[in-house]
């Protein structure tokens, strides 16, 4: 409990919608809905619109911003397109990520075809690489060649 016996501020009554007024909220935005935001006629609701429209400034303009109009230079406004609008065959602008996955991946394309071609400096020392490996094998082919041949000499000497 706080100092001075005080009740703090989680005991509170709270307030509750009333359902009609829920009921009432809810029509009018299906409404606006329905309408696409044109203006209604004029009809029997015209009390019920009247307090709807009235609502609906006091939550647009609340505190300062009833006072002082502002206008946010980098606030994009959600514009809503018509499907007729839209065009679907017009080509899709890539985001900066995707455009550089684009480009490494070419260029790891382009080097790998320089690559196979043996025309990158890595591809030019593997394959001196493997010129050096394939002589120091040839060598070795030749040395146990010999060292065999000899060895069937001296053997058909021996059994002579």
């Amino acid at each position: 409990m706080p100092r001075g016996g005080r009740k703090g501020h989680k005991g509170r009554g709270k307030q509750f919608s009333n359902p009609e007024e829920i009921d009432r909220q809810m029509r009018v935005q299906r409404e606006l809905e329905a309408n696409g935001g044109a203006e209604k006629e004029e009809s029997a609701g015209s009390d019920e619109e009247s307090s709807s429209d009235e609502d609906l400034d006091s939550k647009k303009k609340s505190g300062v911003e009833g006072l002082i109009e502002i206008e946010n230079p980098n606030r994009i406004s959600q514009k809503s397109k018509k499907v007729t609008e839209i065009d679907i065959e017009a080509p899709k602008e890539l985001t900066r990520r995707e455009r550089e996955e684009i480009e490494k991946q070419k260029a790891k394309e382009r080097y790998m075809k320089l690559h196979l071609e043996g025309k990158t400096e890595q591809a030019r020392a593997d394959l001196a690489r493997l010129a050096i490996i394939k002589k120091q094998r040839e060598d070795a082919a030749k040395k146990r060649d010999e060292l065999k041949k000899e060895k069937d000499t001296d053997e058909s000497k021996a059994k002579r």
